[in-house]
């Protein structure tokens, strides 16, 4: 399929945005998009960090996307106080769909019982179970599986090898990217006097309307009632959900996070990746959990926290730049007690917390004076 080309001022007329030439500069054909180092004479470009302003005057660019501030740096300038957006919206317009089959294959096993609606394509290799209902315009790509009782809003795109199990239901228009796999059973086990034994999980996934999951995400279904996915929920490659989760609208779960089960996480959250969550906590709207954060505890709403277990984000960078600082300091606090005549310290495992550190420095400090 041919890569999709526009005039500079048909791309700027789609995106509502306004179009500046600098001296003679002309219209120019766009045949791509592209970063400011390595975007040709006919590609689009965009500048949305002010870091990166200097290399304005060094882009072979055709055209650039900028703030108003810088609409005279560049030759041809799409101006407009949101770059970054603005640059994500310019991309749909050259963005290829994936796949070229339509219809029904022949080669797919759908059950008489399962209903399909109006203009759906289903790739060979895909099995569509008894009593499934799929809305208009889906497309399953080969080798997915879609079990009994599954409801699919419509336009939802599933990528190959995407597992939906029973009783899943998806809003309209979600994508699910190779190989995420919604509803399986949730890790139920109890020990007992007899061994490990299994909890059956006999609930379902209820996702919202255009959510996204990436590649290889697990969504747990429900012990007895719901694992709830929000609208406008976008979900990273290899993230793992947990039984009886729910998670609000709009929020964005980052690669390699984990949520335990029964888990309550509001709207707009952003979790970044391999954060870990523990269970039944309750995350409140609007709040950001740093990368590789360990959450033990309720976060409340509108906070921003990081580190393990999670602190105030401005304090787990403090303690992250004074870290490398505590060998020297556990020196210097040595030579410190040895002048004023205290016996030496020793390092021992429960001695070597920062805090328990810094207080024998300010009263080192204090003796001193």
């Amino acid at each position: 399929m041919a890569t999709p080309t526009y005039k500079l001022s048909e791309i700027a007329e789609k995106l509502g945005v306004k179009l500046v030439f600098k001296d003679d500069a002309e219209d120019i054909v766009i045949t791509g998009i592209n970063t400011l180092e390595e975007a040709g004479p006919t590609e689009l470009s965009f500048l949305a960090n002010p870091k990166y302003a200097a290399q304005l005057a060094s882009t072979k660019a055709g055209a650039v996307i900028v703030r108003p501030e810088h609409e005279g740096d560049v030759v041809r300038a799409l101006v407009t106080e949101n770059p970054y957006p603005m640059f994500a919206q310019a991309l749909t317009l050259f963005t290829q769909p994936q796949g070229s089959f339509s219809g029904i294959s022949h080669l797919a096993c759908v059950s008489p019982e399962a209903q399909l609606g109006e203009g759906c394509t289903v790739y060979p290799f895909t099995y569509i179970a008894p009593r499934a209902v799929l809305g208009k315009g889906c497309t399953i790509f080969p080798g997915c599986y879609i079990g009994e009782d599954c409801e699919l809003g419509d336009g939802c795109v599933l990528y190959p090898r995407v597992v939906l199990m029973a009783g899943t239901k998806v809003g309209d228009f979600c994508v699910f990217q190779p190989g995420a796999v919604i509803g399986a059973e949730g890790f139920g086990f109890a020990r007992t006097g007899e061994g490990i034994k299994k909890v059956p999980q006999i609930g379902r996934v209820v996702m919202g309307e255009h959510v996204e999951v990436g590649a290889n995400a697990a969504i747990d279904r429900a012990a007895l009632s719901t694992t709830v996915v929000g609208d406008g929920t976008c979900i990273d490659n290899l993230v793992q959900i947990g039984h009886n989760v729910r998670i609000g609208k709009d929020c964005l779960i980052v690669s390699q996070v984990g949520i335990s089960g029964s888990t309550h996480v509001g709207d707009n959250v952003t979790m970044a990746g391999q954060a870990g969550v523990a269970g039944h906590l309750h995350i409140g709207n609007n709040s950001t959990i740093g990368p590789q954060a360990g959450v033990a505890k309720d976060i409340a709403e509108g906070q921003v926290v990081g580190g393990s277990p999670t602190v105030d984000y401005n304090t787990y960078l403090r303690n992250a730049t004074l870290m490398p600082k505590l060998p020297e300091l556990f020196k210097r606090v040595a030579r410190i007690e040895k002048e004023l005549g205290h016996k030496p310290i020793t390092v021992s495992k429960t001695d070597r917390s920062l805090v328990t550190l810094w207080n024998r420095w300010l009263s080192m400090m204090h003796l001193k004076k």
